[in-house]
């Protein structure tokens, strides 16, 4: 492997399960030794670096659950602050600063004197990140810190890294299963596949297919119109012509391969015009029949 973490770029790592990607982040973060050749830090071997000097440069979330103890949220924040304090903890005006900062940086300062086990998941994942921040490190390292969260709270993670990344010039580094958002979100990826990595932007990696072939899998397809893989369907249904709005017109073929139809570029048998924008989309079948919904057009399709 030789792969290169740059300040300003929010890299995620993605591979299929057992594939090492935990491996190599706990051993990017130093808690493995490699078992040949050498992780470098600004040009300093990883294994050369001091504990106080390392946790200045990196600073590492991690997936396991936090157990919360009686730490409130200010104090499991003000932790990122060990490398700087005294052998006695105590915090100077600086170090408030920084906790301050952090804590707004997250959006987390609103429940600053709560203690932790009265957060949800996702804001325990925002602290854990706060925490981090706090620390003042160019390379931040996560593994799986979507991993316990739904969907609106994924999205929101990965933007403050996003945020992070461009307006404060650090080197993030993300382990995830959440191919669809990385593909989305990420300068750049860092794929796990037979026994190598391949690295470049998610859309180089998705159009010339290496993307799907990391996650070949009987059944599973990669659908390349809405980037997300797909279980495979036999389409031996009717064949459908789908015209008029894009954005109607992409989803409507969503629903029909669902179903088992075959969106084709000609067709005898049907055709369904999509009109209108939002809440005023109409479906027209064969410039007969008229539909408020994608469920309706389903309906009759399936009576003919």
């Amino acid at each position: 492997l030789n792969l290169n973490l740059g300040k300003g770029q929010l890299t995620c790592l993605l591979g299929a399960n057992g594939s090492g990607k935990s491996t190599l982040i706990r051993t990017l973060a130093g808690i493995q030794k490699p078992l040949q050749g050498m992780v470098s830090l600004k040009d300093t071997n990883l294994r050369e670096v001091g504990p106080k000097v390392l946790a200045k440069q990196l600073s590492l979330v991690l997936t396991d659950r936090i157990a919360p103890g009686n730490l409130t949220v200010y104090g499991l924040v003000s932790l990122g602050r060990f490398p700087y304090t005294t052998w006695m903890g105590s915090l100077s005006d600086e170090d408030k600063d920084v906790i301050q900062w952090a804590l707004e940086i997250t959006d987390t300062i609103q429940f600053a004197n709560r203690h932790i086990g009265e957060l949800s998941d996702g804001e325990k994942q925002k602290v854990m990140i706060a925490r981090a921040l706090a620390q003042e490190t160019d390379l931040i390292i996560l593994d799986e810190p979507t991993a316990h969260l739904d969907s609106p709270n994924r999205i929101e993670i990965f933007h403050l890294l996003q945020e992070l990344v461009s307006s404060n010039n650090r080197a993030i580094l993300i382990s995830t299963h959440d191919i669809d958002t990385a593909i989305a979100n990420a300068d750049k990826l860092w794929l796990v596949a037979n026994n190598t990595i391949h690295q470049g932007a998610p859309e180089d990696l998705v159009l010339d297919g290496r993307l799907e072939k990391a996650f070949t899998k009987e059944g599973l397809s990669f659908n390349y119109s809405f980037g997300r893989f797909e279980k495979s369907r036999e389409m031996s249904g009717p064949k459908v012509l789908i015209k008029g709005d894009a954005l109607g017109a992409q989803w409507t073929e969503s629903a029909l391969r669902r179903a088992g139809f075959q969106p084709v570029q000609n067709s005898q048998e049907f055709t369904v015009e999509v009109t209108g924008t939002d809440s005023n989309r109409k479906w027209i079948l064969n410039a007969q029949h008229q539909f408020e919904t994608i469920e309706e057009l389903l309906i009759k399709l399936n009576t003919l």
